[in-house]
């Protein structure tokens, strides 16, 4: 009997299993093809690398602590717990990785204009703060309701130069502010680049996003083996679009006894239009120039979401993430608005730190799990920025005094 040897299919760029892809209006793929090539050869540019590095180190001020956060870590019982403190960089999240990255191609690309978007509007304040370093012009488009909720980097944004223009359609949310942004770009591709905030929209964004983040997990890989000697049980970050949990997850992927948790916005009730939990209700679809895993109705509509967090209040999310679920490789779970209220409370009396609620979601998962671990066992949650801009909504919500 005769054996047939099999080739094993090769990776397709731009794609995660079935998932990704470049769902756009064909005026916009000579830009993407452009931006796809500028990529491929900035990965191997030893310059490139070697002041992407320096700027990280110098400006944004990597590498981030790895805390062991031990009265917390009494306080649950169970697992040892450690926060990778991105809320620690230059512009308070980890968005301004990404930001550095694409401003340096955008660079070498000739573009000096740029636009993005923006929900809680940490990625519009990491996009303002690059494009002041290079002498960009920059414009960020932000729905209404989050430019409401997050007055504080509305202004950070305008005191950066930036023009921030409001988005009043549909939800008056990121997925708005996104439609505007590509209109935008469609209009002027010629002379701007869409520095696009997280690992989603159309190839090759999802894996530009998360090589200019997975200096997060490189990072926190190398802190935890010379902090305990071995990898952690657990990883758990929140997920919006995604960009701080697969920055963290990337360099994990292949220890397959690392646990890796995404905790998506599960909203004030499990109704679809009150959360924004995309694996709670959502199916494959596509949205924004990829496909993936999206919160719809039954009629193929997008459907409404709901967060206490502007950040996490979005209907898709990433590509490699629909990916990683479906393999089971990792596990998508959700936290509701007043968990994620607690969670940033307990932190902030037990640790002094005040996350930002996207963060305080990661948090949560923390706070029901790792007092089901062995003392151990060590777990690590990515605090992927700060709780300043959410400090008008926190006087709204809690109780305190």
């Amino acid at each position: 009997m005769s054996m047939v040897s099999v080739k094993k299919a090769k990776p397709v760029p731009g794609r995660f299993g079935p998932y990704g892809g470049r769902y756009v209006p064909e005026t916009l793929m000579a830009a993407l093809e452009e931006l796809e090539r500028e990529y491929e050869k900035a990965r191997q540019d030893k310059k490139f690398r070697a002041e992407f590095e320096r700027l990280l180190r110098e400006y944004a001020g990597r590498p981030t602590a790895l805390f062991h956060a031990a009265r917390l870590s009494r306080h649950l019982g169970g697992a040892k717990i450690y926060l990778k403190r991105e809320d620690l960089l230059h512009t308070g999240a980890h968005k301004i990785n990404n930001c550095l990255g694409q401003g340096l191609l955008a660079q070498s690309m000739g573009k000096h204009r740029i636009i993005a978007e923006t929900g809680a509007g940490q990625h519009g304040v990491a996009t303002a703060t690059v494009c002041a370093l290079f002498g960009f012009d920059c414009v960020v488009y932000m729905g209404v309701e989050d430019m409401r909720r997050q007055e504080l980097n509305v202004f950070r944004m305008r005191l950066l130069g930036a023009e921030v223009r409001g988005v009043d359609a549909g939800s008056r949310t990121l997925k708005d502010a996104i439609n505007e942004a590509m209109r935008d770009w469609v209009t002027n591709v010629r002379t701007t680049h869409y520095l696009l905030g997280s690992v989603l929209g159309a190839h090759p964004y999802p894996t530009m996003v998360r090589d200019f983040h997975s200096v997060i997990g490189r990072e926190a890989r190398a802190q935890i083996m010379k902090a305990e000697g071995k990898l952690p049980a657990a990883i758990i970050a929140c997920v919006g679009g995604g960009s701080n949990a697969i920055g963290i997850f990337h360099e994990f992927i292949k220890d397959k006894r690392v646990q890796l948790i995404g905790v998506e916005a599960g909203g004030r009730s499990e109704r679809l239009g009150d959360h924004a939990a995309r694996f709670r209700g959502g199916s494959p679809g596509v949205l924004q120039g990829a496909y993936s895993y999206v919160l719809q109705d039954n009629h193929g509509q997008i459907a409404t979401t709901h967060s206490i967090s502007a950040g996490l209040d979005y209907p898709m999310l990433g590509p490699e993430h629909a990916a990683l679920a479906d393999s089971k490789r990792a596990e998508y779970v959700a936290a509701s608005d007043g968990e994620a209220l607690e969670a940033l409370s307990l932190l902030a009396r037990m640790e002094g730190i005040i996350p930002a609620l996207e963060s305080a979601h990661a948090v949560a998962e923390c706070v029901k799990r790792a007092p089901k671990m062995k003392k151990s066992e060590v777990v690590i949650v990515n605090i992927s920025g700060r709780g300043d801009k959410d400090i008008g909504i926190l006087r709204e919500s809690l109780r305190i005094g």
